[in-house]
């Protein structure tokens, strides 16, 4: 959380997390299309010849007030791929919320667990207390075969608790109501703070 008192703006930031090609990408590109072009920036992806996420996805939004100040929300995606990262941890820096993206796939049940490891592991490196980072779940590709039922995949990731969302991104089934849900979280906490720091 960035507060510039001068222009009476805060910046939050949300990173969506989880392994390669869980969706992450796909989720803010579904998001950007339906949000109002006049409280959105361009939605910016630095992407390889494959055309896979290489250092992150980006948006910015803005909503109504939070403590008499404009919030302006920047959501950034991670690089799935487990050689970037050192940029996934950098992505990380400053986060005021997370939205962790598992691929529902039976298949793909050991990379979402590599990837939450890699997550708490990120976050205590940076000095955070995970359990003290808004987050939320979406589980996402419900429409495939072969998938892992949701309180397995919260069992394994130990996200028992954490509020979850099934979601297939490609057609933004479940993709608002995941933003919705950690936006409201992250507001929830901003205002928190403010008050304690006036």
């Amino acid at each position: 959380m960035f507060i510039n008192w001068k222009l009476r703006e805060i910046n939050l930031k949300i990173v969506y997390y989880g392994p390669s090609l869980s969706g992450k990408t796909t989720s803010l590109q579904y998001i950007h299309s339906r949000t109002n072009p006049e409280r959105r920036g361009e939605l910016i992806s630095l992407k390889t010849r494959e055309d896979r996420t290489l250092y992150f996805d980006y948006m910015q939004f803005q909503m109504g007030k939070i403590s008499g100040l404009m919030p302006r929300f920047n959501i950034y995606t991670v690089p799935g791929q487990v050689y970037y990262r050192g940029t996934r941890k950098l992505v990380l820096k400053g986060v005021d919320g997370i939205v962790f993206v598992a691929d529902s796939q039976v298949r793909r049940l050991d990379e979402n667990v590599e990837a939450i490891q890699d997550l708490y592991e990120d976050l205590e490196g940076l000095g955070f207390v995970a359990s003290e980072v808004p987050m939320i779940l979406q589980c996402n590709k419900r429409d495939l075969p072969e998938i892992v039922p949701v309180p397995t995949i919260k069992e394994q990731l130990g996200m028992n608790g954490i509020q979850t969302f099934e979601s297939i991104a490609v057609d933004g089934v479940g993709v608002l109501d995941s933003l919705k849900c950690i936006v409201n979280s992250v507001v929830i906490k901003a205002r928190g703070n403010i008050s304690s720091n006036p």
